[in-house]
């Protein structure tokens, strides 16, 4: 008799949150996981309790998901894969209410932000919960009439709720990106011949010009930077922390010679990974 071995992977939420639909869509074969934090989650990577974990980084709308940025840094983890999810926003509420009754909808920070102007347009008022699907099972047990919620159209479903209004997003091409992680030992470089993303952050030394310079090197090698981003490490104004996704592989080309000459002018490079571009990133999605 062979023993199934279960593979796990982590998300933070609670069960119907995006983050579970993008693993049911893309890693059926694994468990999905939840934990109530992205802290939590990380760590059931890092210890072994879950193989993979899929982290949501940032959205089209509403920007990015800042605690990944803090927490990504010396967790020992690293990315091995990118995902792109269109997001479809759903207001519901108790099936025994109607749209003309919510005055409150709550659901987590980052889709409250995506939705702003139809909330605006509904008279309803924004209330922050630590999940989308968590505010969906939260109202099932308090089957209050003017509340609704806003998450993803999986959670009606699992609990029990009315769909009120679909495409609650203030834009149709609402899409958020997740990153997948891995502990070190578990990272496989991708093959030869796949387009590839490289993330690495940085930090300036305290010289004029530093962060120009540091980056002069990406645009003379002819490497293709889409995206850089700062954010305040330890609540000091002195040590910011650059994050970057850049195309191509640290070792070859362009890139190897950037990062080769970004040396001369930062401190502590990182890197958080190199794995495959994901097609979406060449799709109509993104035109």
């Amino acid at each position: 008799m062979t023993t199934q071995i279960i593979r796990k992977i982590a998300f933070q939420g609670e069960p119907g949150a995006f983050s579970h639909q993008a693993i049911k869509r893309w890693f059926s074969d694994f468990t999905p996981t939840p934990y109530p934090t992205f802290e939590a989650a990380f760590a059931a990577v890092r210890d072994g309790e879950c193989e993979l974990g899929m982290i949501p980084v940032e959205n089209s709308v509403a920007g990015r998901v800042t605690d990944v940025h803090h927490l990504l840094p010396n967790s020992g983890l690293k990315i091995i894969g990118e995902r792109f999810l269109p997001i479809e926003m759903i207001l519901m509420g108790v099936p025994e209410t109607e749209l003309a009754n919510i005055r409150v909808a709550a659901s987590h920070t980052m889709a409250l932000l995506q939705c702003r102007k139809a909330l605006k347009e509904l008279n309803i008022t924004a209330e922050v919960f630590h999940d989308t699907a968590g505010a969906a099972r939260a109202l099932s047990e308090t089957r209050e009439l003017d509340r609704g919620v806003i998450a993803p159209e999986p959670a009606a479903e699992l609990y029990g709720l009315k769909i009120l209004r679909r495409h609650m997003e203030d834009a149709r091409n609402n899409t958020t990106r997740f990153l997948i992680l891995t502990t070190e030992d578990r990272v496989v470089e991708p093959e030869l011949g796949i387009d590839c993303m490289t993330s690495f952050i940085f930090r300036v030394k305290n010289i004029p010009a530093s962060l120009y310079k540091a980056l002069g090197g990406f645009a003379t090698n002819g490497v293709n930077m889409t995206k850089l981003e700062s954010y305040i490490e330890n609540g000091v104004f002195a040590s910011t922390v650059f994050y970057c996704d850049v195309e191509g592989r640290p070792t070859e080309g362009g890139l190897k010679q950037a990062l080769e000459e970004i040396n001369f002018f930062a401190v502590d490079v990182e890197i958080l990974g190199t794995y495959p571009l994901d097609p979406f990133r060449n799709s109509e999605g993104q035109r």
